[in-house]
Formats: C-alpha cells, structure tokens, sequence
C-alpha cells in the first residue's frame, strides 16, 4: 500500500492514477495511521513552499513524515514534495522546512532567453546509480526525458546523494536519494514511460 499524502497541495489525483494504473493499491490520506501503516508514502505538492509548509503543520504531517522516515519506510517528494524535505527555501525566506535532506532551494535566474517557471520536457543526466533509474525503457536512450513545471530548483550540499542532474541555463540537481528517502523534482507521473518506470521501482522497493 501506498499512502500519498494529502496537505492541499494539488498534484495528487495523476499521481493516484499513475500508482493506479501500475497495479498499485495506494490512498490519498492526511491520517497519521493511514500514513504510518502504508509500506511507502509519497509526498507531492505543487505551489509555494510557505504555504505548504503551514499546511503541513497545520494537519502536523510534518511529524508524521519525519516518523515515516525514521522508521525506515520509503519516501518519495515530488515536484514541491522535493523542496520541501530540505532546509528552506528562496522563495519563503524564514520558514524551515523538514531538513530530512541537506540543501538549499533557489530561485531559476533570470537571463538568457529562459521561461520561468520552467514548464516543459528535458533530459537527465544519470549519477551514482539511482535506485529510481533502474531499468528505464530502451527508448529512453543514456539521457531519458522527463516533465518539469517550477521556478525553483535543489543545490543538493552533498553531491553523492544526487542522482540525476539537467541543465536549464544553469545545472541543477533534480533528483536523490538518502537512505530510505527519494525525490525529485520533475513530475514522474506526468513523463510516460520513464516516469512510470520510476514509480514502479519506487513501489517495489524491499
């Protein structure tokens, strides 16, 4: 079972659907023994990480994402999901985030005839064997694509938890893995056969 947190953050009907249509039981939950009981816990999220952040709290899931992590059970933050499992971030100056993760979240600069938010398809470049990246679809060649939507992006402090890097006028650090907790920063759910490669390797974790 895969308990998809619910905080009112968005983003968490196509992610039911993709654990859906790969065979997976999962709930879309805020409760704490919902959560805690399920096998892997995803945390999504689109918007502004103050705000998602208070919400948090004010459900105290932030307690309970922290349990999940201590006990061991997989974790998966998508999109916003990701920032919000470091420290803090550019964009809501003052509020802590979970600090499950080391890192800083900045805002995408602006210059070079760059769209932000960046909303669309780019390639990933592969590092230190990610457990998410195992066996991706032929098609995907050495660098897959995946779906981004986001005007902040990770500089993760330790490069050895960094699995997948892409270039938007800067590099920047779009997906890693600790230990039982795993995020990205593109959306899986949204980015066909890579991405739902990604997630099935996800819900089969041992």
């Amino acid at each position: 079972m895969i308990a998809i947190i619910d905080y009112d953050a968005g983003n968490l009907k196509s992610v039911e659907k993709a654990c859906l249509a790969l065979g997976e039981a999962c709930v879309v939950t805020r409760e704490r023994q919902k959560i805690l009981g399920a096998d892997k816990v995803i945390l999504p999220g689109v918007g502004s990480f103050g705000t998602a952040m208070d919400q948090l709290r004010r459900y105290e899931l932030d307690k309970v994402i922290r349990e999940a992590a201590e006990e061991g059970k997989p974790l998966l933050g998508i999109c916003l999901g990701l920032q919000l499992l470091f420290d803090g971030s550019e964009e809501s100056s003052g509020v802590e985030g979970l600090r499950l993760l080391e890192g800083e979240i900045v805002r995408i600069p602006d210059g070079g005839g760059r769209k932000i938010p960046h909303i669309g398809w780019n390639s990933l470049s592969l590092q230190n064997g990610g457990r998410l990246f195992q066996n991706l679809p032929t098609s995907a060649g050495k660098e897959p694509y995946v779906y981004f939507v986001h005007s902040y992006y990770l500089r993760a402090r330790d490069a050895s938890i960094v699995t997948a890097v892409t270039e938007y006028g800067v590099p920047m650090d779009v997906s890693v893995e600790k230990g039982n907790v795993f995020a990205c920063q593109f959306h899986p759910e949204k980015s066909s056969a890579v991405g739902l490669c990604m997630l099935r390797n996800f819900a089969t974790l041992a």
